[in-house]
């Protein structure tokens, strides 16, 4: 809503100027020259707000965001906040009345929604309520009928100074006369005197033309808003070597960036749209990796893309097998042409044959032996890779790098999946992150940092967009709740989650032995559970055997080529089931939301719930919209429950006669059902694992 008029008012947090030192004690002069840290209302313990204000909290187009404040003042005067949502050019567009979420600890809330990206902020402002503490002190006085004609006389002298501060001729300044002249007929009874003063019309009135008095803000806090895709995306992983690859006489045959061109059709159909591509660079083949990460390649063995750089280039060059930047335009063009961006991954390391090798030998670190040093994380090690020591010439492995993928936004990339960057300095990705947010507000950077919290939280909140997460590793319906709740409520102002079910380093236990079950469980999980999500090539077939000791899988792709055939003889249901997952994303601004969440307990440790919302704010069509998701997360057998729904979001209160109080339509089976506040579910792993309900009150 717009900023309210308001009338002047003392501002309390301002100090007065200091009194003329030729005229004034030196005590007064000192006393009055003391600015104190809080204001007249006190206002503290703001947020959103990361590092005290230093960094951005994070902010989407078109979702709203939660601002809470502990306010309270002395004594027992009435007081009000409000949040205020100010727009790059400094404009106060917004303002969300702050509602006491934690009574006894005066924690205050209002949710504000950004229109658009760019730097935005926002404030609380919270002030003194002369009409609140009228009315309170006047519903004791006359119930005890102590003071009844001062009551009115305050009330009198109250109403006509919100006339005279209402604007000229409004229905504000007219209603406050009346009431004004209704609470000084002391020939009327105190009850209709004080209905006259509290009547509806009143209300509006001082909602129309506040009174304020002891107005007080808190400092203003900075919240970057990014565009949409920053929050919601269905991606897809390819490695393009792979697509339409093919063995003949002559060994393996690697596939093109336009053979993989040729499968985005298929990619598209299911609904994903955001293709990301493995390293496209030249591959070193000093050290070369083999089949299932061997320490030796065999003749035609591909190595691993992540080892970058070779004679034939780095990472502003284009294995000569995938083809030209000719090609990569052209399926940059055709992706966007079916309503996908292309992701690209940056993996900044090199293989002992890249260039930069001999053109900056100070970019590495070199060991006591003379050697130089490659990646390895005890007892595991990285031949073929060696990684860059950013103390060594940071400004110009800064430059370089900066050079790099500024070449690769001009050939149409929007979005970036950094490989590692929890091994790169904290402070180099602030910088290079606020360049791109400066020079390439459009482009995303997507941390696959799978590794303590505390640099998780940090790369967020320095400016990575995105992060993986450890939705992987979350398989217990408890630690799934609290993990839903955290990434919604609790890290939400610094990092924006992505749920993957695999990827071409992680297969998980549950994933190895759940069968057809797991994956359809986690698919499902990871669709609704947060706005982005993705799956790595090979998802529709249930790849699901590990190489022996690992987690990850045999044969893996990141060592040779894997032509997959996408037309089995009988359908699994995994792409229908993907698609189907992406079309009610797609349908649901709901589940295009991070912070909407509220957990529905059951009744049975193995079935999941929750429910994501909307508010109109967030909407196109300026409707509340909601999803409920149930999930039986035992791949092995069916599961029941009851649901204990959380009602909060629907506005609706239980039916103590048990009737119905939601009618709900399954969107992946289509059929509608009616619900009260603890609905019985059953649910199959090897049929139907989930409902997905769109929600309407009855």
């Amino acid at each position: 809503m717009s900023t309210p008029k308001k009338q002047s008012a003392p501002r309390a947090h301002e100090v007065p100027a200091a009194p003329d030192s030729a005229s004034a004690p030196a005590e007064a002069a000192s006393s009055s020259a003391f600015a104190p840290a809080i204001g007249r209302i006190p206002i503290m313990e703001v947020t959103p707000q990361v590092e005290g204000g230093r960094l951005a909290a994070k902010g989407t187009e078109g979702e709203s965001f939660p601002v809470q404040a502990t306010v309270f003042r002395e004594g027992h005067d009435k007081f009000a906040a409000q949040a205020e949502l100010i727009d790059p050019s400094g404009q106060v567009v917004q303002t969300s009345p702050m509602v006491l979420v934690l009574p006894g600890l005066g924690r205050y809330e209002g949710w504000l929604t950004p229109g658009y990206p760019g730097s935005w902020s926002f404030r609380v402002r919270a002030w003194s309520d002369p009409y609140a503490t009228w009315l309170h002190n006047a519903e004791v006085k006359l119930e005890a009928e102590v003071d009844v004609e001062l009551v009115f006389l305050e009330a009198v002298a109250l109403f006509r100074r919100a006339a005279e501060g209402a604007p000229e001729g409004s229905e504000a300044r007219r209603v406050f006369e009346a009431a004004a002249a209704a609470a000084a007929n002391d020939g009327a009874s105190a009850d209709d005197r004080f209905a006259a003063a509290t009547s509806p019309e009143v209300r509006a009135a001082f909602e129309e033309a506040p009174l304020r008095d002891l107005e007080t803000e808190s400092a203003a806090l900075p919240v970057n808003v990014d565009r949409i895709r920053a929050l919601v995306g269905s991606w897809y992983e390819i490695f393009p070597r792979s697509i339409g690859a093919y063995k003949d006489g002559d060994g393996w045959h690697s596939g093109t960036l336009r053979t993989a061109a040729g499968d985005l059709d298929r990619i598209a159909g299911m609904g994903f749209d955001v293709l990301y591509l493995t390293p496209v660079h030249p591959i070193g083949s000093t050290n070369r990796k083999g089949r299932n990460n061997t320490l030796t390649a065999e003749p035609g063995d591909p190595g691993s893309p992540y080892a970058i750089g070779s004679h034939e280039g780095g990472h502003d060059a284009i294995h000569p097998d995938l083809g030209t930047f000719e090609d990569f335009d052209f399926l940059v063009g055709e992706a966007k042409k079916r309503g996908m961006e292309v992701a690209l991954d940056v993996a900044l390391q090199c293989s002992p044959d890249h260039p930069w090798l001999t053109e900056h030998p100070e970019w590495f670190t070199t060991r006591a032996d003379g050697t130089i040093a490659y990646a390895e994380n005890p007892p595991k090690k990285y031949q073929d890779i060696y990684p860059l020591n950013f103390d060594n010439d940071p400004e110009g492995i800064y430059r370089e790098i900066k050079r790099i993928l500024e070449l690769w936004v001009e050939h149409g990339v929007t979005i970036f999946r950094v490989d590692n960057p929890h091994t790169k300095p904290v402070n180099f990705w602030e910088r290079l992150l606020a360049d791109f947010r400066e020079s390439h507000p459009e482009v995303i950077f997507l941390a696959e940092a799978f590794t303590q919290p505390p640099m998780v939280r940090g790369l967020g909140a320095v400016g990575f967009h995105q992060s993986y997460t450890y939705f992987t590793w979350r398989n217990e319906k408890k630690e799934i709740e609290d993990y839903l709740w955290e990434l919604a409520r609790i890290s939400d102002d610094r990092m924006r989650p992505a749920f993957w079910p695999t990827t071409h380093d992680i297969l998980t236990p549950y994933m190895q032995r759940g069968g057809l079950a797991a994956f359809s469980i986690r698919a499902v999980l990871a669709a609704t559970g947060a706005p982005t999500w993705g799956i790595y090539s090979g998802y529709e077939l249930v790849e699901n055997v590990a190489r022996p000791g690992a987690e990850e899988q045999i044969n893996n792709e990141k060592y040779e080529f894997k032509a997959r055939d996408y037309t089995p003889g009988e359908d699994n249901g995994i792409p229908h089931l993907l698609g189907n997952l992406n079309r009610i994303r797609r349908d649901h601004p709901a589940l295009q939301r991070l912070r909407g969440l509220v957990i529905n307990p059951t009744s049975n440790e193995k079935i999941l719930s929750f429910t994501r919302f909307a508010r109109p704010e967030e909407t196109p069509n300026g409707k509340f919209d909601a999803v409920i998701v149930v999930l039986n997360l035992d791949p092995y057998a069916t599961r029941d429950a009851l649901v204990y729904l959380d009602l909060t979001p629907f506005g609706v209160n239980p039916r103590w006669d048990a009737g119905p109080i939601l009618r709900v339509t399954d969107e992946l089976s289509g059929q509608t059902f009616l619900w009260n506040e603890s609905p019985y579910v059953s649910l199959d792993p090897r049929g139907q694992c989930a409902h997905i309900l769109s929600v309407k009150a009855i």
